[in-house]
């Protein structure tokens, strides 16, 4: 079995790129994300840090984050695969489906730090995508929409079947978000020795996106 690292958001794409891999036969050991240069947030989903702690936490499996800028952003995430190769690590898992400019970019960077790019979700349907995510029994909620595309009211909204319902009604949308325009934070599902309790959240809006910033969360043990 080779050990591999999960490219970490927090979110569906990520969670579920990683429930592939170890159904593939691939272990993953360790979730890597990258926060903002002050450490408090991650860089994709503005996520506090607190919060992902808690989510690999109820995962069960190491996170390592690194602080970085926008600018050193590729020069940090190989600095920190190589860290990895050295502890046993022989590939990274990512979560990209269709855009090719990200592919290219995982391929370049894992050919160039010498370890293997695993894509499981690469070329599936986006509907078909979290159709597979509802069933397999995973829990989101949208944590980030992208202002001006999606209101704030989608907050908080549950990734159910409603929720596949109501956005491939868009056209300017795509169904997972693949272009930015809302994120998730996984809570629950089989890859969760425990649940994730949501408790405390407010609206913020930063840098062109409504945020549900979240205070207070916890873990439940699950039943």
């Amino acid at each position: 079995m080779s050990n591999v690292f999960v490219s970490w958001s927090g979110g569906k794409e990520s969670s579920l790129a990683c429930y592939r891999a170890k159904v593939n036969g691939l272990t993953p050991s360790y979730l890597l994300n990258l926060t903002s240069e002050d450490g408090s947030r991650s860089r994709t989903h503005g996520l506090a840090r607190e919060v992902l702690s808690l989510q690999a936490e109820a995962i069960d499996i190491p996170l390592i984050q690194r602080k970085t800028s926008w600018k050193n952003y590729e020069d940090n995430f190989k600095k920190t695969v190589l860290e990895l190769k050295e502890a046993g690590i022989e590939g990274g898992v990512f979560g990209d489906i269709d855009l090719e400019e990200h592919r290219a970019w995982v391929r370049r960077v894992c050919q160039e730090t010498g370890i293997r790019a695993h894509l499981p979700l690469w070329g599936k349907h986006q509907r078909k995508i979290l159709e597979d995510f509802i069933n397999l029994g995973f829990e989101a909620i949208v944590v980030v929409v992208k202002a001006g595309i999606l209101s704030e009211k989608w907050l908080g909204h549950k990734i159910d079947d409603r929720f596949v319902k109501d956005i491939t009604t868009f056209e300017n949308i795509t169904p997972c978000g693949e272009a930015g325009e809302y994120h998730t934070l996984v809570i629950d599902g089989p890859l969760f020795k425990k649940r994730m309790k949501i408790v405390e959240t407010r609206i913020v809006q930063r840098d062109q996106h409504w945020l549900l910033d979240i205070s207070r969360c916890l873990l439940e043990d699950k039943e």
